[in-house]
């Protein structure tokens, strides 16, 4: 079985987002950048399968070259071998197509992705990379078992959860749950000494079409001062809620 585990490269959770003075472009100085964590559980469960029935694990990423630390981690978690396609991501489409392509050529038999970004947080790319490749999809994916050319996945639902059977080959978007937080992959000096020599092969992006094209950004507006009502005074606070807040 052929896996092919989409990658994203996105700043930590605890990096200072700031844009350039124009705020034209999003301000990379300083930020530290780690595996998308809902792809990090996709990948974790990729190895899973490997280790269980003999499935080799490619992880693809879409970047230019500052992205490689990224994917030799994920080589050091485990996978196989790895494809960066040369191009900086402008959009869902355009990413999705760059993989649906990837993933033709490939004949891939799964291809597990993280449901979103933790950056932009669009969700787009899964589903479109399935429609692209005309696959079944399953998205909010928190359980995953591959028997053959069949898959039984349990994804997450409005009060509830729904177990699906797919064929393969299939595209699946899974998140926290796809496997526990503890079993999460932590490479160690053999996984990283060994990531060096896997194959990391650079392509050419196969289309130059992108659909949508950042205008400006905008940081959030920073919170007004908050104000402090002792807990015996209810009608000052009634009042507060009444004539600044106005939400009663």
């Amino acid at each position: 079985m052929k896996i092919l585990v989409c990658i994203s490269s996105v700043p930590d959770t605890t990096s200072k987002i700031n844009f350039t003075a124009d705020k034209s472009a999003f301000d990379k100085t300083g930020i530290q950048w780690v595996i998308n964590p809902w792809d990090e559980f996709a990948l974790t469960k990729a190895i899973k399968l490997q280790e269980s029935q003999g499935a080799t694990v490619t992880v693809i990423n879409v970047g230019d070259a500052t992205t490689e630390p990224v994917i030799r981690k994920s080589l050091a978690i485990g996978a196989n071998d790895a494809i960066r396609v040369n191009v900086e991501p402008k959009d869902s489409f355009s990413v999705a197509k760059e993989i649906a392509n990837v993933a033709q050529n490939g004949s891939y038999d799964l291809i597990l992705c993280g449901r979103e970004s933790i950056d932009y947080n669009g969700g787009a790319v899964p589903g479109m990379v399935a429609q692209l490749l005309n696959q079944p999809f399953v998205n909010a994916c928190v359980g995953l078992d591959v028997n053959g050319a069949e898959a039984t996945a349990i994804r997450e639902i409005e009060g509830g959860k729904e177990t699906i059977s797919v064929k393969l080959p299939a595209v699946i978007a899974g998140q926290k749950g796809m496997v526990d937080e503890k079993d999460l992959i932590i490479p160690n000096m053999r996984g990283i000494m060994s990531a060096r020599s896997k194959p990391l092969v650079v392509v050419e992006p196969a289309s130059s079409e992108v659909k949508v094209e950042g205008v400006s950004y905008d940081s959030v507006p920073q919170r007004a001062a908050v104000k402090m009502v002792s807990a015996d005074n209810l009608d000052e606070l009634v009042r507060l809620l009444h004539e600044e807040a106005k939400v009663i």
